[in-house]
């Protein structure tokens, strides 16, 4: 399992999984893409380098997560597929997804922002929650 949607009154809770660290938060955007839009709708046709520099792994997930919405906000590419490497204090993703068409990609869910509320890196499980708010 890659991701579950976990209960919450308002907004919107995700737990995701992995065999490495590396894996929960390629998971942990999949979740997030996949809660905006149906995922598997995206085409993998563009590629984009994000790198996110922060002092811990929870601000790298923050920064990363918030980078990710933004480009979709902004730019409107919703992203499917997303390749990361952990150095310290510096995430490196390189991400696959395509321009949001609404009429393809079944929008689901409005995220708004990520949050610092309830967010957690677990490295022992490992396993990342996160909450958005909707």
């Amino acid at each position: 399992m890659r991701y579950e949607l976990l209960e919450h009154t308002a907004d919107l809770m995700i737990k995701a999984y992995g065999d490495t660290l590396e894996e929960c938060f390629e998971n942990v955007a999949f979740a997030m893409a996949d809660q905006i839009v149906d995922a598997s709708s995206i085409y993998l046709s563009k590629e984009e380098d994000i790198v996110i520099e922060g002092t811990d792994l929870e601000e790298l997930l923050y920064d990363f997560l918030s980078e990710i919405l933004f480009i979709f906000d902004a730019r409107g590419l919703i992203f499917g597929k997303f390749n990361i490497t952990l150095l310290q204090e510096r995430l490196e993703c390189r991400a696959w997804g395509e321009e949001f068409n609404p009429k393809k990609h079944s929008p689901k869910s409005d995220i708004k922002a990520v949050t610092y509320h309830e967010l957690q890196v677990n490295e022992d499980e490992p396993s990342i929650t996160v909450l958005f708010d909707v």
